[in-house]
């Protein structure tokens, strides 16, 4: 577990999510990185690694950017089999000189081409799960952005995860449509036509069964009865919006494409509750225990396998 931002509620919902875990499993494979001045409230739970030494000046930013560092090190040598990441300060970073997006960071450090943002609930019920094709980005760039080759890029993605780490067989996939109504055969847009159509004729003969594009309006809540196993979306906002109307407080942010697994909670720094004892420590509990799981799940596998060292 990286720590995130000592100054949000990263470390505060980590501790009390090891608290949790450890009531029913041992917590002997777990290592917490963070500032040395956070090792107080770790080293009772479980293994603690302080970056920077002792280091007591380290800036909130150097110190949330060093875990991931350290963390991604880990990881590529076969020391870790899964990273949860706690929430991270974007301005923070980058004025450490990092780059601002964690999921930017990681797929820098583990030297990655294509990820994929993942959003899972894996509650009781029927699981709900969002792919973000893409992620924070001003609205006025997302048509530009949202492409064939990124549709089928991110749906192919999606699709081996489902099946190597989730055990479907065949995953049913929707297309969430960029414009209103899927555009009502053109009324409203063409990318409907002119880039999800040839994504979708791409897709055909992949292992996959791929949906779309279904309107906004519908798709999610046609995917969150079980109609479909997960949604790739276009955007943050219509994918967050919906899925966080449901799942808020559950919702775990799953990378994919990573040499490794990697899971964090659905929600941010919380500054102004930092420090209170006041933070819900459910969706990092949850980003725990679907690392875990994951990361028992040793199937060979490029989306999520660790690059084990030599002998490991």
């Amino acid at each position: 577990m990286t720590l995130g931002d000592p100054r949000g509620i990263g470390p505060e919902v980590a501790a009390k999510a090891l608290t949790s875990m450890g009531r029913s499993r041992p917590l002997d494979a777990v290592r917490a990185i963070g500032p040395v001045e956070l090792a107080g409230a770790f080293e009772p739970l479980c293994r603690f690694e302080a970056v920077g030494g002792e280091r007591v000046d380290l800036t909130p930013g150097e110190a949330a950017g060093m875990a991931i560092e350290r963390a991604v090190e880990l990881a590529m040598e076969g020391q870790l089999g899964a990273i949860v990441t706690a929430p991270t300060h974007k301005p923070s970073l980058a004025a450490a000189g990092y780059p601002a997006g964690h999921t930017e960071m990681l797929a820098a450090l583990a030297e990655v081409d294509t990820v994929g943002m993942l959003m899972c609930d894996e509650g009781a019920g029927d699981p709900r799960r969002v792919l973000l094709a893409t992620t924070h980005l001003p609205l006025a760039e997302v048509p530009v952005r949202v492409t064939t080759g990124l549709l089928v890029s991110q749906t192919r993605l999606l699709g081996e995860s489902l099946v190597s780490y989730w055990g479907i067989a065949s995953p049913r996939i929707a297309l969430c449509a960029l414009n209103p109504h899927a555009s009502d055969e053109g009324a409203f847009g063409s990318e409907e036509r002119e880039v999800y159509a040839p994504a979708i004729r791409a897709l055909e003969r992949d292992r996959w069964r791929v949906t779309g594009p279904i309107p906004a309006d519908t798709v999610f809540r046609r995917a969150f009865a079980g109609e479909f196993d997960a949604v790739v979306a276009p955007y943050h906002d219509v994918a967050m919006a919906a899925f966080k109307t449901v799942a808020f407080g559950r919702g775990v942010n799953v990378t994919l494409g990573l040499p490794f697994v990697r899971t964090s909670p659905d929600h941010g720094t919380a500054f102004d509750i930092a420090g209170l004892g006041l933070a819900d420590s459910s969706s990092m509990l949850a980003a725990l225990e679907l690392a875990a799981t994951l990361a028992s799940r040793r199937v060979s596998s490029r989306v999520f396998a660790p690059q084990m060292a030599p002998g490991a």
